[in-house]
C-alpha cells in the first residue's frame, strides 16, 4: 500500500507529519484510550477535523504571500486576483496581502512561517525594483517554498531565464478557474510542509501523535504521570503535550538508535553531514565537552603524546586524564586586554613541535615521542578564527589527526566571511587521502538553534582515519542509553534550519545585527570624544579601508555592507595597534564580528592603566540589575554574543543601558539606586558609596594588587609537569591529596586543574607545579585572593580552588 502523509499539527510554527499508517493505528486505539486530561488543537489538514478558522495567530494555518498592485482594481485581472484570495481564504489559506516589491521583500524575509509565494509578474518596478526582486528576496531565505508566478500568456512569453528557474509554477489568471488555482496551490503547500522536516524530527513528531499506551520508560508515559499531582499538573502545563509526548524510550525501534546510529537517527546525521560538508556526523546528548572526550577517547592513549592548545576546555583536560595520553601543550598568544589570541604559526612548525615534545619532561621511558593527535580551539572564546588551510598545512607535517574546538563557532560554514577559517571549509569530496584527518566539535545549543547540551561531532576522514566501529565504541562509552528524543530532534532542526539558502541568511542577519551595535556604540564614542567626554569602547578596528574607493574611514563610518560581506576588515593585519598581538602573520587570524568585547575605560591598548578606570565587573553586575546578563567579563572587557537569535530591540536596549550606566556613574548616584542586590548581599560593606565611588575603590585595588598584569604573565609561562593527568587523578581517587593554603603551595604538584574564570583556561593542569612562591602562577592566584577578601559581591571563580574562611585552597599531591 502506497504511503502517504499528512499534516496533522504544529507547535510554534513546527509542523507536524504523520503516515496514513500512524493514523490508522491512533484510530484503531482510539476507542480503547483515555483521551488526555489536556486535549491538542484539532488537527487543521485532517479529514473529518473541524475546521480552524483561519487566522495570523493559527499555528496549524496554511499560510501565503500574494504579491499584486491589482488587488480591488476594478479590472478584469483585478477581479480575478480577489476571487483567487478568497478562494483561497475558503480552503483556510491565511492570506498576507502585499501591494509593493519593498513591502513584499520586507515580508519574506521577517516571516518564516510563510509557506508559499504568489508573485504578480507585472508588479510594479523595473527587474530590479519589481518581481524579480521580490523573487530573489524570497530565495534568499528559503530555497523549498513553492512560488507560483501570477502572469497572462502574453506577459509570461517575456519572462526572463533567472524568474523561470526561480519560480515553481505559474498561474494563468484569465484562464483557468478560481477552483482549480485554489486547489494547485494547497497541494503545493501540503507537499512544502511534508517535506521541510528533517528525517530524525519528522520521525518523531509521527510517532508522538499515535498516542499508543506504553510499556516502557519514561514512567511518566507521555506526561499522564504528572497530571496526577499539583506539583506535576504544573509542570506539565508549562512545558506541554507535545514535548512530554516526543519523550520516548530508546526501545521505540521505528526512531533508530543513537547508539547504532539506525534509523531516522542515523537518517538525521548523515544529513547533517552533508549540510556541514563532513564524511560523518554524530549527534551528541551531553554537550561538546562529551563530543571532545569521545574523539580523546577514540584517537590517543595511554603514554602516547597529544598536542593541545593551552587555550583548551577544561573537557579536553578530562579527556587527557581519561585516556591517559601525555598532553605536550602549545601556548597560544594574549594582548594586554587579557584577551586570547590564537598559537602562533611559528610554534606549530614540525621543528618547534618537535622541540616542544623533546622539552617536555613526561615524554620519557615507554612514551612514544610521535605524536597522534592535536587539539585547537577555533575559533578562541573572544571570536578570533584561525586560518585552517594554514594550520592543517602547518601542524599536518607533525600529526595525522587534527581536532578542532569549535564549541562556540558551529555557524562558520554558512557564511564566506569564514571561507577557510572552520574545520569543514571547502568540499569534502575533494578532501584528499594525504590530508590530515580531522574532526570538529560543535556546541549546537551555544550559537545556532537547539537546546541545551546539543552538541555535534564531524569528521573527515584523511590520513589514519578512525573506522566507524572503532569510533562509536568510545561514542557508546559516553552515550546515555536513555537520551532525550526532543533534544535530538533540536539537533536535526537546526541542520535543517542551516541548509541552503537559510545558513547565509541566517549567519548574514546575525553578522549584520552585529555590525550595527558596533558602529552605534562607535558613532556614541565619537560623539562624546569629540565633547571631551568617555564612553565606552568596542575592541575592533579604529580604520577602515573602503576598497571600492581606497579611503581609510572610522569604523562606525564604514559602509555597512562592507562590514558585513568582506573578510578583509576584520583580519588582523601585522603591528596594528587595536588588536594589541603584535607582528602576527598577515592573513592567519580573524575577528569574528558576532562576539563583540566592550572595552571600559581605564587600560590602554599596551596594558597601561590610567589615574582613573571603570572595572567591567561593576558594568556587568549594572546590567544584571537592568536585566541583561553578558558572556563573560574580565577586568576591562565584557563580551556580548550576537547569536542567530538577536534582534534590533534588544541590542538597543543594551546601548540603552550603557547610557545610563554612564549618566549614573558621572552622577555618582548612590549604590542602592543603582546595584540594589549588591547593597542587600554585602550589609555595610558599600553603605555611603555611590557608582563612581565604587569604580574608583575597585580601580585602585586593581591597580595595586596589578590584576590585569600578573594575569598576562602568569598566562605567558608554561608550568612544570611533574606527572601525568592520569597519574595526577590516581593520586587523586587513592586520597594521596592535601589540601594546601597558596602560602604553602610553593614547588607543590596539583591533584586538579586550576583554572580561574575568566579567561576560563587552565592556569594549572592536573600534575603541574605550581612554581616558586613569587612566580608568576601563584603571584595571580594571591592577588585574586587578596582582591576577592575585599570586595564581596565582586569574587572571582576559579576551578580547582575552595575557599575556606576566606582563603584559597588547593589539593596538592602528598610528599
Amino acid at each position: 500500500m502506497q504511503r502517504r502523509e499528512f499534516i496533522v499539527g504544529a507547535a510554534a510554527g513546527t509542523l507536524v507529519v504523520a503516515s496514513d499508517t500512524a493514523l490508522a493505528r491512533s484510530a484503531s486505539r482510539a476507542q480503547r484510550e483515555a483521551p488526555p486530561l489536556t486535549q491538542p488543537p484539532a488537527p487543521a489538514c485532517l479529514p473529518g477535523a473541524a475546521p480552524k478558522p483561519a487566522g495570523s495567530g493559527d499555528p496549524l494555518a496554511m499560510r501565503a504571500l500574494l504579491v499584486s498592485d491589482t488587488l480591488n482594481q476594478d479590472t478584469a485581472l483585478g477581479r480575478r486576483t480577489s476571487e483567487l484570495r478568497a478562494e483561497l481564504e475558503r480552503r483556510q489559506v491565511v492570506m498576507v496581502l502585499s501591494g509593493q516589491a519593498d513591502d513584499a521583500r520586507a515580508i519574506v524575509g521577517a516571516d518564516p512561517a510563510l509557506q508559499c509565494l504568489l508573485l504578480d509578474w507585472d508588479l510594479a518596478g523595473d527587474y530590479h525594483t519589481g518581481a524579480m526582486a521580490v523573487l530573489d528576496a524570497a530565495r534568499a531565505h528559503n530555497a523549498e517554498m513553492p512560488i507560483f508566478l501570477l502572469a497572462d500568456r502574453t506577459s509570461a512569453s517575456a519572462i526572463p531565464l533567472a524568474a523561470m528557474q526561480s519560480a515553481d509554477d505559474f498561474i494563468w489568471m484569465l484562464e483557468d478557474t478560481t477552483d482549480f488555482i485554489g486547489g494547485r496551490i494547497v497541494a503545493a503547500i501540503e507537499r512544502y510542509r511534508a517535506r521541510i522536516l528533517p528525517p530524525m524530527f519528522k520521525a518523531l513528531v509521527e510517532f508522538s501523535r499515535v498516542y499508543e499506551y506504553s510499556w516502557h520508560t519514561p514512567g511518566h508515559t507521555g506526561g499522564t504521570a504528572f497530571l496526577k499531582s499539583p506539583a506535576g499538573r504544573a509542570y506539565h502545563a508549562f512545558f506541554g503535550e507535545s514535548l512530554l509526548r516526543s519523550d520516548l524510550s530508546i526501545s521505540v525501534g521505528e526512531l533508530g538508535s543513537l547508539l547504532d546510529h539506525s534509523g531516522p537517527i542515523g537518517d538525521g546525521e548523515r544529513n547533517a553531514a552533508r549540510v556541514f560538508g563532513a564524511h560523518r556526523t554524530y549527534y551528541v546528548t551531553n554537550g561538546s565537552s562529551t563530543s571532545n572526550r569521545v574523539i580523546l577517547m577514540a584517537s590517543v592513549t595511554r603514554d602516547q603524546v597529544a598536542l593541545c592548545d593551552r587555550n583548551c576546555h577544561k573537557s579536553v583536560e578530562h579527556a587527557m586524564t581519561m585516556s591517559g595520553a601525555i598532553p605536550t601543550y602549545l601556548i597560544p598568544s594574549r594582548n594586554a586586554l587579557g584577551l586570547i589570541g590564537p598559537i602562533r604559526p611559528e610554534r606549530l612548525s614540525a621543528a618547534a613541535i618537535k622541540a616542544a615534545i623533546a622539552d617536555n619532561p613526561l615524554v620519557t621511558g615507554p612514551v612514544d615521542p610521535t605524536p597522534v593527535h592535536a587539539v585547537i580551539t577555533n575559533s578562541t572564546y573572544d571570536g578570533l578564527c584561525y586560518h585552517v588551510g594554514r594550520v592543517e598545512e602547518l601542524l599536518g607535517a607533525s600529526v595525522d589527526r587534527l581536532h578542532f574546538d569549535e564549541a562556540w563557532y558551529g555557524y562558520a560554514r554558512f557564511n564566506p566571511l569564514y571561507q577557510d577559517r572552520h574545520a569543514m571549509h571547502g568540499d569534502p569530496a575533494k578532501r584528499g587521502a594525504d590530508q590530515p584527518t580531522v574532526f570538529a566539535t560543535q556546541s549546537t545549543h551555544k550559537l545556532l538553534a537547539a537546546l541545551s547540551q546539543a552538541s555535534m561531532i564531524h569528521v573527515r576522514d584523511g590520513r589514519r582515519p578512525i573506522p566507524h566501529e572503532r569510533f562509536n565504541e568510545a561514542f557508546m562509552m559516553h552515550a546515555s542509553t536513555s537520551p532525550l528524543y526532543p533534544l535530538i530532534a533540536s539537533i536535526d532542526c537546526s541542520a535543517a534550519m542551516m541548509d541552503g539558502p537559510g545558513g547565509l541568511a541566517l549567519t548574514t542577519e546575525a553578522i549584520r545585527e552585529a555590525v550595527d551595535f558596533r558602529q552605534g556604540l562607535g558613532r556614541l564614542g565619537a560623539e562624546l570624544k569629540a565633547k571631551g567626554d568617555w564612553f565606552f569602547s568596542v575592541w575592533q578596528p579604529e580604520m577602515v579601508t573602503d576598497p571600492g574607493t581606497g579611503r581609510s574611514l572610522p569604523f562606525h563610518l564604514a559602509p555597512a555592507e562592507l562590514l558585513t560581506t568582506n573578510p578583509a576588515p576584520w583580519v588582523l593585519r601585522p603591528g596594528a595597534a587595536w588588536h594589541g598581538f603584535g607582528d602576527i602573520a598577515d592573513g592567519y587570524c580573524l575577528l569574528d564580528p558576532i562576539k563583540v568585547s566592550v572595552v571600559t575605560p581605564g587600560i590602554s591598548p599596551t596594558g597601561a592603566l590610567g589615574d582613573q578606570g571603570i572595572p567591567a565587573a561593576v558594568v556587568t553586575a549594572f546590567l544584571d540589575a537592568q536585566g541583561i546578563v553578558a558572556e563573560k567579563t574580565t577586568d576591562f572587557t565584557i563580551l556580548f554574543l550576537f547569536s542567530l537569535g538577536i534582534t534590533k530591540g534588544k541590542w538597543g536596549t543594551l546601548i540603552n543601558a550603557f547610557l545610563d550606566f554612564k549618566r549614573h556613574y558621572d552622577a555618582n548616584t548612590p549604590l542602592p539606586a543603582t546595584l540594589p542586590a549588591l547593597v542587600e548581599s554585602t550589609g555595610t560593606r558599600y553603605a555611603g558609596l555611590g557608582l563612581k565611588d565604587l569604580c574608583d575603590t575597585l580601580y585602585s585595588a586593581m591597580r595595586e594588587l596589578r590584576t590585569t598584569g600578573l594575569m598576562a604573565e602568569a598566562f605567558s609561562v608554561l608550568p612544570r609537569p611533574s606527572v601525568s593527568p592520569v597519574r595526577a587523578y590516581e593520586s587523586l581517587v587513592r586520597g594521596q591529596v592535601k589540601a594546601l593554603p597558596l602560602q604553602d603551595l610553593a614547588g607543590r604538584v596539583v591533584a586538579t586543574g586550576v583554572v580561574p574564570y575568566p579567561p576560563g583556561i587552565p592556569l594549572l593542569m592536573p600534575g603541574e607545579e605550581a612554581g616558586a612562591a613569587d612566580g608568576p602562577v601563584l603571584g595571580y592566584l594571591k592577588a585574586l585572593e587578596a582582591f576577592d577578601g575585599r570586595f564581596p559581591g565582586f569574587t572571582h571563580e576559579t576551578h580547582g580552588v575552595e575557599v575556606v574562611e576566606g582563603g584559597y585552597r588547593v589539593l596538592c599531591l602528598e610528599g
